[in-house]
């Protein structure tokens, strides 16, 4: 094999493998803020429980989610290094937003979440799960759009250099974020989202029911998840509508490859 598939190869394996986390933690973390809701305005227990258990497996799947984007992101230098110093000035913009807008949103309110059931009070504990859940849901947000930008490209030009080479600069920062699929695709990827973290909740509590294991708890857990998977369910075929619309619109090429 030549440089180029392998290279296409280790990347694919690593982001496929990467992108089965950060749609799980958010949907988790969307159904953590229903669950400490609950607990918050009605004070049963059971619903503690629930939270501290789901909270757990958050913080694991945060922790590999982090662990093997780091390692995607070394990959854009190493793998395709050309192409970084090509489009990094716009593609990087967005991946740095990320970084300081979101991840520190949701990883500075994560020792709370993780460690504060005992030290804080509920409400404020109760607001670090609520930032925690936002941080993760604004995190897709710049991801979507450098990925967006990437498929329909808006609010840059081509500057020439010295040494010959050429690369993308930003002259417009919203068109970047705004570029004709951005919209289309963060709500898909929402829907996607919730439906992860629902389906997951869903599975593990129906594996305690099977076994007659917890059932009260994997009953109420259920009840919650299956509101949000029902909902996230329905929406999505509207996103993925529009999506498709959007695709024949801007990459018609795409649509007859994927259909």
């Amino acid at each position: 094999m030549d440089v180029l598939s392998l290279s296409r190869e280790q990347f694919g394996f690593t982001i496929a493998f990467h992108y089965i986390f950060p749609p799980l933690s958010i949907g988790l973390g969307l159904i953590l803020v229903l669950m400490e809701g609950a607990y918050y305005f009605t004070q049963k227990t059971l619903y503690l429980e629930m939270a501290k258990f789901w909270t757990r497996i958050f913080g694991l799947i945060f922790a590999i989610g982090v662990a093997s984007g780091i390692v995607m992101e070394f990959q854009f230098g190493t793998n395709w290094a050309a192409y970084s110093r090509f489009v990094g000035d716009v593609f990087g913009s967005a991946l740095a937003a990320e970084g300081i807008f979101a991840f520190f949103l949701e990883s500075g309110f994560l020792a709370l979440l993780l460690f504060g059931w005992d030290r804080i009070s509920r409400g404020v504990h109760f607001f670090a799960t609520f930032m925690v859940a936002l941080g993760a849901h604004f995190s897709a947000v710049w991801i979507v759009v450098a990925n967006s930008w990437q498929q329909t490209p808006s609010g840059y030009h081509l500057v020439g250099q010295a040494n010959g080479a050429v690369r993308a600069e930003v002259t417009d920062f919203w068109q970047v974020i705004f570029s004709p699929s951005t919209l289309d695709r963060l709500w898909h990827v929402y829907m996607g989202a919730w439906q992860a973290g629902a389906f997951a909740v869903l599975s593990v509590s129906a594996y305690y029911l099977l076994n007659q294991k917890n059932l009260e708890f994997a009953k109420a857990s259920i009840k919650i998840a299956l509101v949000v998977a029902v909902i996230a369910s329905s929406l999505q075929l509207l996103s993925g509508h529009d999506s498709a619309v959007g695709v024949s619109q801007t990459q018609p090429a795409k649509l007859a490859a994927y259909e």
